[in-house]
């Protein structure tokens, strides 16, 4: 039997760096779940700083993959007496880890949380094993979900129905992939939508000349219009998980100039869309605050629309203060086949 110490990144938001060691407890149990290892998760100070720690023997190489996938861990350790080894991670990221952090906006998710989204997703889906899976945000603003999945190696896609953000988001993408010097390629064009032209962009890119030259790639979509057209849009090609931070206010602001619409009813007919969206087998994390879309309201919803929850004996696992305004929770559910 080893013990495996995961050490939780000392987060340069405080507020955040208190909420981790539970959201960081709440990932390592999904991970070990998927895995099929059953372990007693601890926190523990060893050396001054904040380790997940668990007990567990025999671990594959496939396990032991998915274990290092794990948002929050600056080192991964196999603790021997009182000797702490470092152990090495599988793999390095597919693109450099800056490319969700440099772009800075008022509200930005933290990229480390939305990795944790993703990884909670994947574990609920039928499609953890697969090597590029398309992780798609229906309301993916200036494009942190979209570029934590792409930091993976995943394709990602985004849907929203600002033009400012989407523009912001596929400039600053183009200059990243530039000044990286990042082959890649863009297409550009519409489709048309139950009568509505919805505006794409499409990038195809890689992490080495090489792969591109292969053919091995992953693709960015950027997607202008209605969250509500998400399940057409997905339709010939659905995606694997959706990851999406919902807005943490009570109105939804529709940008041609009609009235506002409740954010409840928003999501009556999104989440029908968002299921269509998803390939039977895949699943869906959610972010939302609770202070203006309680949890039960949430889940009613999310039923309504054909998803089974998932986790419902951990309710609020994920529940933290964001700001005074703000106490943001998390809910998974599947899309069953």
């Amino acid at each position: 039997m080893a013990t495996y110490c995961f050490q939780l990144y000392p987060h340069a938001n405080i507020r955040y760096r208190e909420s981790l060691q539970a959201l960081g407890r709440a990932e390592l149990a999904c991970l070990l779940d998927a895995c099929g290892v059953e372990a007693d998760i601890q926190v523990q100070k060893i050396g001054g700083c904040t380790f997940l720690t668990f007990e567990a023997e025999g671990l594959t190489n496939q396990q032991w993959a998915v274990l290092c996938r794990h948002s929050a861990t600056l080192m991964i350790c196999r603790k021997e007496d009182d000797v702490l080894i470092p152990l090495e991670k599988p793999e390095p990221m597919y693109l450099p880890e800056d490319l969700a952090e440099l772009l800075k906006y008022k509200g930005k998710t933290s990229a480390m949380f939305t990795k944790m989204m993703i990884n909670c997703a994947l574990c609920a889906s039928d499609f953890l094993a697969v090597k590029a899976p398309v992780v798609l945000d229906p309301m993916c603003g200036r494009g942190t979900t979209c570029f934590t999945a792409l930091q993976s190696g995943m394709n990602a896609v985004g849907l929203d129905c600002d033009r400012r953000d989407l523009k912001e988001t596929a400039d600053y993408f183009s200059r990243y992939l530039q000044f990286h010097k990042l082959k890649h390629g863009l297409k550009q064009g519409s489709r048309t939508v139950k009568g509505t032209s919805v505006p794409e962009a499409i990038y195809t890119l890689a992490d080495t000349k090489e792969h591109y030259q292969a053919g091995d790639t992953r693709s960015l979509t950027l997607l202008l219009g209605d969250t509500g057209l998400t399940g057409e849009l997905m339709r010939k090609t659905p995606a694997h998980i959706l990851v999406a931070d919902l807005p943490y206010g009570v109105q939804h602001a529709p940008q041609d100039g009609r009235r506002a619409e409740a954010f409840p009813q928003l999501m009556r007919r999104a989440l029908k869309s968002w299921h269509a969206a998803l390939k039977p087998g895949g699943a869906m994390a959610l972010s939302f605050n609770i202070l203006t879309f309680p949890r039960g309201q949430l889940k009613t919803l999310v039923e309504e629309a054909g998803f089974t929850l998932v986790d419902q004996a951990y309710d609020h696992r994920y529940e933290h203060f964001v700001e005074q305004a703000v106490t943001r929770d998390v809910l998974i559910a599947r899309k069953e086949r």
